[in-house]
């Protein structure tokens, strides 16, 4: 502020003169840019201080207070006391000087230098000279941070003076209405009651002149530059309502009163401070007001509308109960929790038996509510409360009743694993547990499949109660999951039970292995049978659904032991030819493998039990597949099949990620050995008849499981260190440019690729990068292996990509060069889309990848105006998407499909032309893709979509009879969402939406007609009231 600043010591005395008359006059704002002492300041105003003038006296003051708030720091003692000895005497003065004076009075409360008592000396001259509420918003808000200052540093003092600081306070916040001082006022109201100021006989003027503004009704103003909000009062005001015991017994009949208005922001208001006010009320205070806190409550559950009403009345009946729960009584007190209970359960327990069952649920709702606070409320409302709803259950007959009534029922089970018990004798549900398990086996052979799904998660909850199923109990619900497992023509009861084995199982380990694994072994061993019978498909489904249970009950490092043999086993009866056996049913087991290891994945025991158990096997099954035979076996090759290795691929990838590196160091150097120099040793079973050598043999079939070396390789932490590497590098890289098996060659470059993304920066690094582009630039000639080395350029691009690396600009702006290519062009366009999304073999987070984050938005920044340019650069052929034009709308069109909306939306209007135009190119996987781009962007940004309506519609409505049905459905959503863009602009084109709508309602597939449908619906309803 240049009337803060001071001047020079060195300035002459005349100049600061005149400069201070300019400003008292008001002909400037001060003496500007330059810098002066207070005392300077003081002579040189002089007589203005003492003017008989109001108007002049006021801008004399007004300078000093600016003068002091620039350089209070430098105050000394001596000058302060003169100072504010000055300061108070002008409180006296008239109404036009005393926001002056505040303002110095706000600069001499911050000083460090202020002598001990001047803060009770002023803040005791401003309560008793100055009515507060009769200065404008600034001044009064001048004289709360006044106060709020000395409490800061002067607590002491204004502790002091008792509650005559209190009374001197409330008598300058009454009638406060600006928002702006409320929100410091309140802060100082928390402050006295917080740090313990004396409030002595005025506790109840404090909560009136703080409670009249309860329930805050503020609306901001619009453009509001000082962004208060309504809910930055609620809280500020419920901390001070909150803050103390003491104000219960005005408050609470309060709360109770506003809970009870027709009101909805007052009541959800009321039950909020009310749950607030339990963390620091006890027993004293609630105990008259308990039973109409009870009732207000009550009705707000029982017959209000409003969802969070109910919500915020059960977490206050919560916080009631927790209230209660915890204060300490004396021997000859009253229990009030023991009452309070009592009410509730009078109230809520005949609603329970009520055979329309209209208010149970509300009831259960209150009775958990109340249930869950503490362990005493939950024992005394369980033992009350489970009797009643047994009985019910065996009254009522219709299933969805007693679905109901055990969904109560498992509320209530749930709350008892809050709370532990070390006398397990006293837990509640031990005299109901036979009685529950006994219900709970009736809603599991129940044929509804609802009920079966809440009786199968109240298993789950019993089972997790410590030592209350006996083994009996034990031994049937595993007889009951053993049957559910098979459901599979009902899919929901069928997972519901895999997932409550799977949980079970880790918590009683010796129950599953001794009753259900040994069945689901014998099960196995019939499926195998059926197999090599070839029987009906029914047999093959219970064969598959045995498969995944065995997976889903391997939950403890104990049944891993038992299951993992089996399963191994039943591929090794594949292997030798004892079954017939599609690819589908070893994939079948595969994926039970995956699932098996991914749960082994939480324990490092498991999982190297696993790693070192199943690797072996699926690597030793594949090795004795790939060897020659005198006479080919179909049943063996189905291991060597593209889907099936595929599976293999995704165990052993999920079986490699979670090992630590040193267990992953020891299996490295057993895996890439047998990979380089074909050292089975570690193999089971490893007699084969001849030596593997997949980088050397000319047999594809030894070639094809490069894929398991890359599933291993690349799934190892960064720092493990690889052998051989070098040798592997450019054997993949050689393999990866072998035109004769392209899945070989695929798998090749996806694992130089991996390996490329994880090698630390250096030398070696730069040899094998240089090595792939002579190789990618050698074969891109013209040659037989044109393809593979496009894919190992693409591979190499997206692991460059992905870690930032300075030659993945180089690479794409290669790839982008195909774009023109007659042969490859296609190709290069999809492998846009390779570059954005995320893979599942390699190069993942999972897998230990590097993986830069937002490196989609940087790829867009780098390369979208290099795709926009060679798109117009292209030459425009006859028919026009007979060219390369088409590779160009398809290439963006994937990279702006997979780009983070928020930073696809400020380049909307650049590149909307250019996605509109890819929509009438006739490759539907261009069309589909820019639909799946645009339908996101109908709803975010519908102010730009809206300019080009006309052209939106005709090209949806034209795509929504396209050949392909996944286009048809991406269309129809495009128009239901073109619904969201401005009313008046769409009107116009509703008549010939409707008519055009009509043709895919008769559409051949339902998925097609469904969206038809609710676009259609859409667009009637467009323009009509309330739409």
């Amino acid at each position: 502020m240049a009337a803060a600043a001071a001047v020079e010591a060195a300035a002459p005395m005349g100049a600061l003169w005149g400069l201070v008359h300019d400003f008292v006059v008001g002909q400037q704002e001060g003496p500007a840019d330059q810098v002066a002492a207070v005392l300077q300041v003081v002579e040189a105003l002089g007589s203005s201080l003492e003017n008989p003038e109001p108007r002049t006296r006021a801008r004399a003051i007004q300078l000093l207070s600016q003068v002091l708030l620039h350089c209070h720091t430098l105050l000394l003692e001596k000058e302060v006391v003169h100072l504010i000895l000055f300061y108070e005497n002008r409180l006296k003065d008239h109404h036009l000087v005393i926001p002056s004076v505040l303002q110095g009075l706000k600069a001499l409360s911050l000083c460090v230098a202020l002598p001990p008592g001047l803060a009770v000396s002023v803040l005791k001259a401003i309560f008793q000279e100055v009515h507060v509420q009769s200065l404008p918003q600034v001044d009064r808000h001048t004289v709360y941070n006044i106060i709020t200052n000395f409490m800061r540093t002067r607590e002491e003092e204004l502790k002091s003076l008792g509650a005559d600081f209190t009374f001197g306070f409330i008598q300058v916040m009454d009638g406060e209405k600006d928002p702006r001082n409320l929100l410091v006022a309140f802060r100082i109201v928390h402050d006295l009651i917080s740090r313990d100021y004396s409030l002595g006989p005025f506790v109840e003027e404090l909560f009136e002149v703080t409670s009249c503004y309860f329930p805050i009704d503020f609306t901001p103003p619009p453009n509001d530059p000082h962004g208060i909000q309504r809910e930055d009062l609620i809280l500020s005001l419920r901390a001070v309502l909150a803050s103390t015991p003491r104000f219960a017994e005005f408050l609470l009949p309060l709360l109770i009163e506003k809970v009870d208005s027709e009101v909805l922001s007052a009541k959800l208001d009321s039950l909020q401070t009310l749950n607030a006010c339990c963390a620091v009320y006890g027993q004293k205070e609630l105990k008259d007001f308990l039973p109409s806190l009870w009732a207000s409550i009550r009705r707000e559950v029982f017959q209000t509308a409003s969802e969070r009403v109910e919500a915020e009345g059960l977490a206050a009946l919560h916080s009631l109960t927790a209230c209660l729960s915890r204060s300490v009584l004396r021997a000859d007190a009253e229990d009030l929790l023991d009452s309070f209970l009592s009410n509730i359960l009078q109230d809520c327990r005949h609603h329970l038996c009520e055979p329309d069952m209209k208010l149970v649920w509300p009831s259960a709702k209150l009775l958990q509510a109340a249930a869950g606070a503490s362990a005493r409320a939950c024992d005394s409302v369980t033992s009350n409360v489970l009797p009643l709803l047994l009985e019910q259950f065996h009254k009522h007959s219709q299933s969805s009743q007693r679905r109901t009534i055990l969904e109560m029922l498992l509320g209530f089970l749930k709350l008892q694993q809050k709370w532990s018990y070390e006398d397990k004798d006293q837990r509640p549900l031990n005299g109901f547990k036979d009685q529950l398990c006994s219900l709970v086996f009736m809603a599991l052979t129940d044929p509804s499949t609802q009920l079966q799904l809440v009786g199968i998660r109240t298993l789950t909850v019993l089972g997790a109660q410590p030592d209350l199923l006996s083994y009996e109990d034990l031994e049937l619900a595993v007889g009951h999951l053993y049957r559910l497992s098979f459901l599979k023509e009902d899919s929901q009861s069928w997972v519901a039970a895999l997932e409550a084995s799977g949980t079970l199982a880790a918590l009683y380990p010796v129950a599953f292995s001794s009753h259900l694994v040994p069945k689901l072994a014998e099960e196995l061993r019939v499926g195998e049978s059926n197999l090599t019978n070839g029987d009906e498909p029914t047999q093959c489904s219970r064969h598959l659904c045995c498969l995944q249970a065995l997976s889903a009950v391997s939950t403890h490092p104990s049944i891993v032991k038992e299951t993992l043999p089996l399963l191994l086993q039943h591929l090794w009866q594949v292997n030798r030819g004892n079954m017939v056996a599609q690819s589908s049913d070893v994939i079948a087991v595969c994926q039970s493998l995956r699932q098996m290891a991914e749960k082994c994945q939480q324990d490092p025991e498991s999982c190297w039990y696993f790693h070192q158990t199943a690797i072996p096997c699926l690597l030793a099954l594949a090795v004795q597949a790939s060897m020659p035979e005198k006479e080919p076996s179909v049943l063996r090759k189905v291991l060597l099949e593209d889907e099936v290795l595929a599976a293999m691929v995704s165990v052993i990838g999920t079986a490699t990620t979670h090992l630590s590196p040193e267990l992953a160091a020891q299996s490295v150097t057993h895996i890439v050995p047998l990979f380089l120099d074909g050292n089975v040793s570690f193999l089971p079973e490893n007699s084969f008849p001849s030596r593997f050598q997949p980088f050397q043999d000319g047999s594809s079939g030894q070639r094809r499981l490069i894929a398991l070396l890359m599933a291993f390789v690349c799934s190892l932490p960064r720092n493990v260190e690889i052998p051989q590497l070098n040798q592997l590098m450019r054997e993949l890289l050689e393999l990866s440019c072998c035109h004769s098996c392209p899945f070989s060659s695929t798998a090749a470059a996806k694992c130089f690729a991996g390996l490329l993304n994880k090698h630390p920066a250096g030398q070696q690094l730069d040899e094998f990068l240089q090595l792939a582009v002579d190789k990618v630039e050698a074969g891109l000639g013209s040659g037989p292996c044109r393809s593979q080395a496009f894919t190992l350029l693409l591979w190499v691009t997206k692991a460059l990509v992905l870690r930032y690396h300075p030659l993945s600009s180089c690479l794409t702006a290669r790839l982008m060069g195909l774009l023109s290519d007659p042969e490859l062009g296609p190709a290069a366009a999809d492998g846009f889309s390779l570059l954005m999304s995320d893979c599942t073999d390699v190069l993942t987070r999972a897998g230990h990848a590097e993986v830069r984050i937002m490196f989609r938005q940087r790829f867009f920044t780098d390369n979208v105006p290099a795709l926009v340019q060679g798109f117009h650069a292209a030459p425009q052929a006859f028919p026009f998407f007979t060219d390369v034009k088409p590779n160009y709308l398809k290439g963006l069109s994937h990279v702006l499909n997979r780009l983070p909306k928020p930073v696809l939306l400020p380049e909307l209007p650049t590149l909307l032309s250019l996605l509109l135009e890819a929509l009438s190119c006739p490759d539907c996987v261009v069309q589909l893709s820019t639909l799946s781009c645009l339908q996101p962007l109908l709803l975010e940004a519908p102010q730009v979509m809206s300019l080009h309506v006309d052209t939106l519609v005709t090209k949806f409505l034209n795509l929504s009879s396209s050949p392909s049905m996944a286009v048809r459905i991406a269309a129809l959503q495009c128009m239901h969402a073109l619904t969201r863009l401005p009313t008046p602009v769409l009107l116009p084109y509703k008549p010939q939406v409707i008519r055009a709508l009509a043709k895919p309602l008769d559409d051949k597939k339902r998925l097609v007609r469904k969206e038809a449908v609710s676009a259609r619906g859409e667009w009637f309803l467009l323009g009509s009231p309330g739409s």
